[in-house]
């Protein structure tokens, strides 16, 4: 693609988002231009939701990064951490998943020290 194709992207699709906007349908577009990225959102998407798209993303690069990163460890539990209390929004928290997040601190508090013996050297 060339450098201005997803800018002529995004004026088009503004087009057509316009378009069915006038239509009564309910669109919600977010963009960062500078990294070509684009968020498009219907009328079902609420917060809740979208902050449980977030931490899938967050979560992914948790996954795929590798465990000797000395940031994985914090990301990794903290994306673990933060999918439980989303998915349990609007219920309780088991005691099981209250002893996984205990556990999870722990790791992040292990993960800190680590990067703090980093710097100290």
């Amino acid at each position: 693609m060339s450098e201005n194709s997803f800018q002529t992207f995004y004026e088009e699709l503004k087009l057509l988002v316009e378009k069915f906007e006038n239509k009564q349908t309910q669109i919600k577009v977010e963009s960062d231009l500078d990294f070509d990225s684009i968020k498009i959102f219907g009328e079902k998407m609420d917060s809740l939701t979208r902050a449980k798209l977030g931490v899938e993303d967050a979560a992914e690069l948790a996954y795929t990064t590798a465990e000797h990163h000395p940031y994985w460890g914090v990301l990794y539990n903290c994306t673990e951490i933060t999918k439980t209390i989303l998915e349990k929004w609007h219920d309780e928290i088991t005691s099981e998943q209250l002893d996984e997040i205990k556990w999870n601190l722990k790791e992040i508090q292990n993960a800190i020290s680590n990067i703090e013996n980093k710097i100290k050297k």
